[in-house]
């Protein structure tokens, strides 16, 4: 995949998302809607590669709207970026089947390491984007794994479209 035409994704866990778990809360559609479009502006933009950290929360959202953009846009790749081979091993089963589903429907994927350490996360997002030119960020301007990824990616010129929270 070119960088030039690749798009990556990072974003909040459910625990750092104020409806938490629940999808049916109105600010979770709204929020899973404005990625919809920001992936949409993209691929109007030239973007046919998207790659997806596969953690719960954001990253799931993002990776089942890349895969409905794929269905109904031509061109379009999705690309699972696992940190390591456990990343779903200890979540609750309704969470891993999902995660499970979505991996299987990806085009590529890609294991950042076999054995999960301290540094996975982070290697992880930081191959996302040392492959891409765009980062799609759901973000509350808290610290964590979002912050530091939004500010990596500036720092290496990476383009960041921000969706607030």
């Amino acid at each position: 995949m070119e960088r030039a035409t690749t798009c990556c994704f990072t974003g909040h866990r459910p625990n750092k998302l104020p409806w938490r778990d629940d999808e049916t809360d109105p600010r979770c559609t709204a929020l899973k809607e404005a990625i919809r479009r920001e992936l949409e502006k993209a691929y109007d933009r030239g973007y046919r590669h998207f790659i997806c950290g596969m953690a719960q929360g954001c990253d799931l959202y993002f990776c089942e709207a890349a895969q409905a953009l794929r269905d109904c846009r031509p061109g379009v790749t999705v690309e699972a970026a696992i940190p390591c081979e456990s990343q779903a091993d200890k979540w609750p089963q309704p969470d891993r089947e999902r995660y499970e589903r979505l991996v299987g429907l990806c085009d590529f994927e890609t294991m950042v390491q076999r054995n999960y350490d301290r540094g996975c996360m982070l290697r992880r997002n930081r191959y996302m984007v040392d492959h891409s030119s765009l980062l799609i960020a759901a973000f509350d301007g808290s610290g964590g794994g979002t912050l530091y990824t939004a500010t990596y990616a500036l720092k290496h010129g990476v383009e960041v479209e921000v969706i607030d929270l």
